[in-house]
Formats: structure tokens, sequence, C-alpha cells
């Protein structure tokens, strides 16, 4: 056992998985190990990471749960006590109902002399605060003294550790169980990494987040993941150096339908995102008649107007369609379907065909067509939308599942934004994208994606064989939540505007 591990932007893909088989994990360790000696690994590996991430700390609460979350509490604070800090442990719940190998913890704790209270402290100004309520017990939304913990914890003007999930966070999801979750400053997951980590609230309330299997990564292998931690290796594996004999028409055509009255920014900024990841040529065909002819910072796009995207050349190129397409986008929908080999559904298209059962019969028949290939890429609000749900915020407690819902439906691509965007596809596990942060929340930056996503896709069909569609949004979604964190000092600088985003998109390595 060599100790937690950082959990930073990784090189190869991670395994995640659900509470299911982490229970599972969890059962089988702890019975191929001597009695206690898995919880005994687990409160070692959490004293190691409180001594790294706060070595400055004498005072160190930690508030323990009912379960087994709360029995590596207790067995951190014996460490800690021996290390020499003073550990104040709040025990919550009876000690009478404490599993066994917790029980037996609470009792090698007393024995040291760890001073252990049933209730939450009056006053304390402690130097760490480690969160060991919940962990993988949650299963209902947090209440009463529980809750009140949480709030504790969230007060302390102090690091705070959560053991293996921040208590009221879901780790499957990322959803909050109600209104009360540990803000972590760090996370140390047991055993394996939960995708509720990553995804939804995950971000927000995970904090660095750290690793250690516990000294039976062997068996932890045996597990198959429900999703996937995307990694640099999405980061165009497939795209070769271009030859000195190439020409921009090896590089496909990338045409980009929307632009309604008032809206042909957002598909200006799309083409512009698809000529910076490298189509060979880019036509904009822009739906509001009045829209000027000519982007006079981008001279290489070739807009044009009205239906022009009718004619045959259609055939051979890859199509986004959707970005401020408005109502107009509407009638564009039946042509593109039938005959875009490869198409990108945004934004707008993906509300018109949400409302037109006629146009999602066309959708899923695509994938019966040889050479054609569907992305859609909605944010939670047109997920919920296309699935029937009430509202964004019941796609953002199902993250992972409403994406492969829609992957299966309608037999396409799904890359479901937000925090930890999910990339869905038909009989695959699904990846959690790591990159990316809140400056990416500002207007335009969904229309960046489709285009970089347009331009990756048609400049790869130089590639022999091209690419599968999952492998491109993947590269596109890792590049542009990367370009958001490129030369960034923190959220502090506030919004990257989408025009921002393209350059700095464009000058990655």
């Amino acid at each position: 056992m060599n100790g937690p591990l950082p959990v930073q932007l990784p090189l190869k893909p991670w395994p995640l998985h659900g509470a299911t088989a982490s229970r599972e994990m969890e059962a089988q360790a702890a019975a191929r190990l001597p009695p206690h000696m898995l919880m005994q690994r687990a409160g070692l590996a959490l004293a190691k990471l409180s001594l790294a991430v706060a070595p400055q700390a004498q005072h160190v609460w930690i508030a323990a749960g009912p379960g087994n979350n709360g029995g590596d509490g207790l067995e951190a604070a014996l460490h800690l006590h021996r290390a020499g800090k003073q550990v104040q442990v709040s025990l919550l719940g009876d000690p009478a109902r404490l599993p066994p190998d917790a029980a037996a913890s609470l009792a090698r704790a007393q024995l040291a002399g760890v001073t252990i209270a049933t209730g939450l402290p009056s006053a304390m100004q402690p130097d760490l605060v480690v969160d060991a309520l919940l962990g993988l017990g949650l299963t209902r939304a947090v209440e009463g003294e529980l809750a009140a913990a949480i709030r504790c914890l969230n007060a302390a003007a102090a690091p705070r550790l959560a053991v293996d999930l921040p208590s009221g966070l879901d780790g499957d999801s990322g959803a909050i169980h109600g209104h009360a979750a540990v803000n972590a400053t760090h996370t140390l997951a047991l055993l394996s990494l939960k995708p509720g980590l990553f995804t939804g609230q995950g971000r927000d309330h995970a904090g660095a987040i750290w690793f250690d299997d516990l000294g039976v990564a062997a068996l932890v292998a045996h597990h198959a993941p429900i999703a996937w931690l995307g990694s640099a290796a999405c980061a165009l594996p497939w795209q070769p150096p271009r030859r000195h004999a190439q020409h921009k028409g090896s590089f496909g055509d990338l045409i980009v339908v929307g632009g309604a009255a008032g809206m042909a920014g957002a598909a200006l900024l799309a083409g512009r995102a698809g000529l910076a990841a490298g189509a060979g040529r880019v036509y904009v065909s822009v739906l509001d008649p009045s829209a000027p002819a000519i982007d006079i910072e981008w001279p290489e796009l070739m807009l044009r107007q009205g239906l022009w995207h009718a004619e045959d050349s259609i055939q051979g190129a890859t199509v986004i369609c959707g970005c401020g397409g408005g109502d107009a986008v509407r009638e564009t929908l039946p042509l593109l379907l039938a005959r875009a080999p490869r198409l990108v559904l945004d934004a707008d298209a993906l509300n018109a065909i949400a409302a037109d059962s006629a146009l999602q019969r066309q959708l899923t028949a695509r994938a019966g067509r040889v050479g054609h290939a569907t992305v859609l890429t909605p944010h939670p609000l047109e997920a919920a939308r296309l699935v029937g749900r009430a509202d964004g915020a019941a796609v953002q407690r199902e993250r992972l599942a409403v994406a492969e819902q829609l992957a299966a439906r309608f037999a396409c691509v799904v890359i479901l934004k937000g925090s930890g965007s999910v990339i869905a596809a038909p009989g695959q596990v699904s990846v959690i994208n790591p990159t990316g942060n809140a400056r990416l929340a500002s207007a335009g930056t969904g229309d960046v994606l489709a285009g970089w996503l347009g331009g990756l896709w048609a400049s790869a069909q130089a590639s022999v064989p091209p690419p599968p569609a999952a492998q491109v949004a993947q590269a596109a979604v890792w590049r542009h939540g990367l370009a958001a964190e490129s030369g960034a000092d923190g959220l502090a600088q506030g919004a990257l505007t989408a025009s921002a985003l393209i350059r700095r998109l464009a000058a990655l390595d």
C-alpha cells in the first residue's frame, strides 16, 4: 500500500465505479483480509492525508457518522492522536449500533485516549476538520443532527477533508440530496473512484481528489466500471501530421446551419471554431436574410443565405445545425437528417426535434444508414425536453443515466454538457470529461464547442481510417475544457468570452 495519490488530469482513463460495485468491493476486500484490517488501512490512509494537506494543524475535529464511514474517521483519530495532534471526535449515532468494524475502531480509539463525544461541540477553532459522516451511506436527503454537522463542517475556517465522498453528495450522479452537503477542500476516495465526484455538483463539493485502493487494486480491477474519467489520451491521438501534398480539400468541408434573426453571431462563432479546428473549408448558412455577407474578422468563412445547403455538396460534408437557429431551423432539419453523413445537432435543432415526433423518428433512422453518424450536444434543459423530464434539474440528478438514455434512444453519440460533461454512445461505457471550469459559463461557448467538434470531425476524414464519432466527441470536449484552464489563475478572472475561447483553442499544442 503506497498511500493516497492525487487524481489530477490523467494521462490514461480512470475507471469509475458506482455505489453498488463499491459496496461489493468493500465486502469482498474485508472478507479476504484479516478482521478489521480494511478499516485500519482506510483510517491510516486518512491520517496520512490529513498530515499531508494540513501539516501544521494541531487541533483536528472529526465528525463521525453512524456507519463504516464514521469508523474510518475513528481509526484515523487514533493515528492522529498518536502523532501528537489534539483530536476531538463527534460521534453522531448510537455507539451500540455501530457496524462491527466501526465498533472495533471506536474501542481502539477510546483505549488510546482519543476524546470522543456524542453530539456537536459547542465551540471550537480546529485547524483541520474531517467529514466522516456518510460516504456511500447516503440514501436520502440529510436531515437533523447530520445536517447540523454538515453546517458546522462548512462553517469551519479550516481545510475540510471528506472521506470517500463529501457527505450529502450522491456518488453515482453528482447530485445533492436535499440542501445539505459538505464543501470539502479535499476528498479521499477509497477503493474506487465514484463518478459523482467528477460531474454535476461533485467538482464544486469534492475539492482536490485523492485516491487510495487500500492495497486491493487487483480486486478492484475485476469490477467493470460504470463510466471512465476522460484523459489526455482522448486529445487527438488519431490526428496525423499534415503532409505537404495535402490541400484544403483533404481536410473536409464543414457547413454550419443556424443564425436566425438576431442570432447570427452563434453561427459565426461555430464557423470560426470549425476553421480553427482544422476544417479545410467552412460554409456558414445564415438563416437571417439581413445578416452581412462577410465576416470581417474571419473573412475565410464563406457565408451563404437561404437554403443553399440543399445542394448535392452536403452529401460529403460535416454539418452543424442549430447554433442560434431559432424557429427557422425547423424547416432545414428533414433534409439534413436525410442527407448529411456527419451531423452535429445543437441548441435550437434539439428543441425542434424534441417537439416533433416525425423528426425524432428520422433522427433514429440515421443510424441504420451506412456512413451516417450523429452527435447531439444538449445542455441539461435541452436534454430534459428530449427525454420528457420536467426540467434541467431533473436531468442533473441523473446525468449519466440521461446521457445514456438519449444515446440509446436515438442511436447516436451524446455530449451532455455541464460540469463534468458526459459523452455517451450506444453499447459503450460513458466517459466523464475532467477538463474545464466555470469560466465557460458565458454566452456562445456552447456554439464554440459545436464548431470545434465539427471542425475536428471534418479534418479527421483525412485519417485512414477516420475515427469514430465518439472518439472525436471526447477529443473535442477535452480540448474545449482545457482551453478554459490554460493561462488561467482560477475563477477569479471571471467569464471567458467565446471569441477568446476560440483563440485559446487554436493556441493549444
